[in-house]
């Protein structure tokens, strides 16, 4: 994606429709003048319903629904027949979705499947006609309900991205070099900081036809969980990842220390993404001899399995979508 077509959080005014008033009308036939109450029920107002759609990645076609306004329901009429409904919005968003009423915070609906439709915004209900009211007392009553009011305010969606791994690492790590070897993906690639600015996807086939979906999310740097950086911008993408393959550079001055800076970022942003599977990811290896190799290992978490990998040299790559592929499939 190009940047400025990623687009993960959208602010829109949405408003459902009103429920049409019930009728309060009686019946006049020609044998029978006084034939009693036939007012129909007032239809439903409209709802604005989210529906997932797999083959969105973004909420950019979001950008221009500032405002969201549902059709009110029809009124009720005579010989008991109900108004019309209002005609439901829907919106398409991608998987990964979550939707929050601006002025509450409160998580009014997540998205998570391909064709979920949950009712993000109900529209007032209709209302009764007399004929709901008569009774063996009241065998006329003149009057009806109105149509409840829809609701109205300013919401907010955004986007966690759904992916099965993510890309953890410092800006230059060689998270896009990687993304490009192991997928189709095209992400931008280019030897300065930040050169990712959005998350890039990529599909990685593995062995049988067989496939996986990988993210190249922007650069971690010290302080990102305070928002230095691009910080939460993207750490809310690292949420919904499987496993997170924390990808160090060779020639990094201190490995070891590198690793405890990105997970600490993680643990003060989310303490839960602790709970994931990690695998540490040795880039650029191709510049090591087996004696640095060696020593490198020595400073590596035992805890935590580890890969030594080259993108350009083609080094551990396959060994790599094993030790993904495993993990994806093992409960912890």
């Amino acid at each position: 994606m190009e940047k400025g077509n990623f687009v993960d959080h959208i602010r829109i005014f949405c408003r459902s429709g009103k429920g049409g008033a019930g009728s309060a009308h009686f019946a006049r036939t020609k044998f029978n003048p006084m034939a009693g109450p036939d007012g129909g029920n007032g239809g439903r107002g409209g709802h604005i319903i989210l529906k997932g759609n797999n083959q969105l990645w973004t909420l950019l076609h979001m950008r221009y629904y500032k405002n969201v306004h549902a059709d009110d329901g029809d009124n009720g009429i005579k010989n008991n027949c109900t108004g019309h409904d209002g005609k439901d919005i829907i919106l398409e968003v991608p998987l990964g979705t979550i939707a929050r009423d601006e002025e509450t915070g409160e998580v009014e609906a997540e998205i998570l499947h391909d064709g979920e439709e949950v009712i993000w915004v109900p529209g007032g209900r209709g209302g009764l006609g007399n004929v709901n009211f008569a009774t063996s007392t009241n065998q006329a009553p003149e009057y009806a309900q109105p149509g409840e009011m829809g609701s109205e305010g300013w919401k907010q969606l955004e986007l966690k991205i759904l992916a099965d791994v993510g890309l953890v690492g410092f800006p230059n790590a060689g998270k896009s070099t990687l993304l490009s070897v192991v997928s189709a993906a095209k992400p931008k690639i280019a030897n300065y900081a930040f050169t990712t600015l959005t998350p890039q996807l990529g599909i990685v086939p593995y062995r049988d036809n067989r496939s996986f979906c990988m993210a190249d999310l922007p650069g971690i740097i010290e302080g990102a969980a305070e928002g230095k950086g691009l910080g939460h911008r993207f750490l809310r993408h690292i949420e919904r990842n499987s496993v997170l393959l924390f990808l160090i550079p060779a020639d990094s001055s201190d490995i070891a220390n590198e690793y405890e800076i990105l997970l600490n970022e993680l643990e003060q942003y989310n303490p839960e993404m602790l709970h994931k599977q990690i695998i540490i990811a040795i880039s650029k290896c191709d510049m090591l001899d087996e004696e640095l190799r060696q020593a490198i290992e020595e400073t590596l978490p035992e805890e935590v399995p580890h890969i030594f990998i080259s993108s350009l040299a083609n080094i551990g790559i396959m060994e790599l979508k094993d030790m993904l592929w495993k993990a994806l499939h093992t409960e912890i």
